[in-house]
């Protein structure tokens, strides 16, 4: 189903794909910059990455959510560069020990969602609070490859992704959006 042409992906119908052990359709394995690249599923692109958090550093993360909430909050296009749908964080406990899990779901690949990240981190000069999981790499602002090492590393892929609205940008949802509220508006302004 990825590889159909984008017009003949229906929206309208909810889709879900299977995706073999290990994240690949072995063969429909596309190389990118640094391996091979996650398929496009309904959900479009995503990855979930689990690493150990550095012991002691737990409230870092908590910290590091407020920052971002407040930063969205007062510029909200600020992680405009990642093309995301969704991200969500989760603490979770193992034999005393704290992990960390990093789900995102976006309309890149992933090879370039890291690298627009790591990109995004050196223009406002922000850390990731990646810097608090064990063996993260200390140089991974001049280091794209590194950090994306890092990541593919610790990707758990899914075995199975659905969507409801499948294949749809975040951008078409916005704009779709949009085309409601002002199709709402007129009809508030006839009445």
């Amino acid at each position: 189903m990825t590889n159909e042409p984008r017009a003949t992906q229906d929206w309208s119908k909810p889709a879900a794909m299977a995706i073999p052990k290990g994240g690949f359709f072995p063969d429909k394995v596309e190389q990118g910059r640094y391996g091979p690249i996650f398929p496009k599923t309904p959900a479009c692109y995503c990855f979930s990455i689990v690493a150990k958090v550095i012991p002691g550093r737990e409230e870092v993360f908590y910290q590091y959510a407020k920052n971002i909430e407040r930063t969205v909050a007062e510029q909200p296009d600020c992680l405009a560069i990642l093309q995301l749908h969704y991200l969500r964080w989760v603490l979770f406990p193992i034999k005393a020990e704290t992990y960390f899990m990093y789900q995102g779901i976006f309309d890149t690949d992933f090879d370039k969602y890291t690298e627009d990240a790591v990109s995004l981190f050196g223009i406002t000069g922000l850390r990731t609070v990646f810097e608090n999981l064990e063996g993260f790499p200390a140089d991974w602002q001049a280091n794209p490859a590194a950090f994306v090492e890092f990541v593919r590393d610790h990707q758990c892929p899914s075995f199975l992704e659905y969507a409801e609205y499948p294949y749809v940008s975040a951008d078409e949802i916005k704009k779709a959006l949009k085309v409601k509220a002002a199709f709402s508006d007129m009809l508030d302004q006839m009445q």
